[in-house]
């Protein structure tokens, strides 16, 4: 008898234990996963319990220095960021019944003014038969993919690459005024000036 009554005792423990527990540490995760954003750019928040359903849990995500709260699902977006949401974020979650709370790492991001697009050229000159490397670079941020633009007369151009890679060197064999753009996020366009490139005729050659 006695035996059946401790028995009976662990396991009512050890379903409060499993019912009423400490709540699991949130993980909070950005996309796109970069470390520097720009003016006008987009990022996500996820806070993720790692137990149960989504509806189980309340969040918030939270700006650890300028203590701003925005209370959301386990995703939230911030929209058209600027250098003042630059800082620490952190997400912190509980079970909606029992109003425990339990906080996430914190993530790190800086909000820059939109950048431009540097351009550079291995030479200006393309010596006949040859061809000239164009480099374009927006900095150290990640998740760049190029476009190249060569003017043709007055304002028109033509395009002469867009990249779904994240290649920012081409080789040229025609002159002309050329343009770069790196292009990521929304808005999603940040061009270079122009850079002339020439050919060398096959006169020069022989000067």
């Amino acid at each position: 008898m006695g035996n059946t009554l401790l028995g009976v005792l662990i396991l009512l423990l050890w379903k409060i234990l499993l019912c009423c527990g400490q709540a699991p540490v949130p993980v909070l995760t950005i996309d796109p996963n970069w470390s520097t954003f720009y003016t006008g750019e987009s990022v996500t928040f996820r806070c993720d319990m790692n137990e149960g359903e989504d509806n189980d849990w309340e969040y918030h995500i939270r700006n650890v220095k300028q203590r701003v709260i925005y209370n959301s699902d386990k995703s939230f977006i911030l929209e058209h960021l600027y250098p003042g949401h630059g800082g620490e974020y952190q997400c912190c979650g509980g079970r909606r019944e029992l109003h425990s709370i339990k906080c996430s790492n914190t993530v790190l991001i800086t909000v820059l003014d939109a950048p431009r697009a540097s351009l550079t050229a291995g030479s200006t000159t393309i010596p006949v038969g040859g061809s000239v490397t164009l480099s374009c670079s927006m900095g150290p941020s990640a998740g760049w993919k190029y476009k190249w633009l060569r003017q043709t007369s007055g304002s028109s151009y033509v395009l002469v690459r867009s990249d779904n890679e994240e290649n920012k060197d081409i080789a040229i064999t025609k002159g002309g005024i050329y343009q770069c753009g790196g292009i990521r996020g929304n808005p999603n366009f940040y061009y270079s000036g122009w850079v002339t490139i020439q050919i060398t005729s096959e006169f020069d050659c022989f000067v």
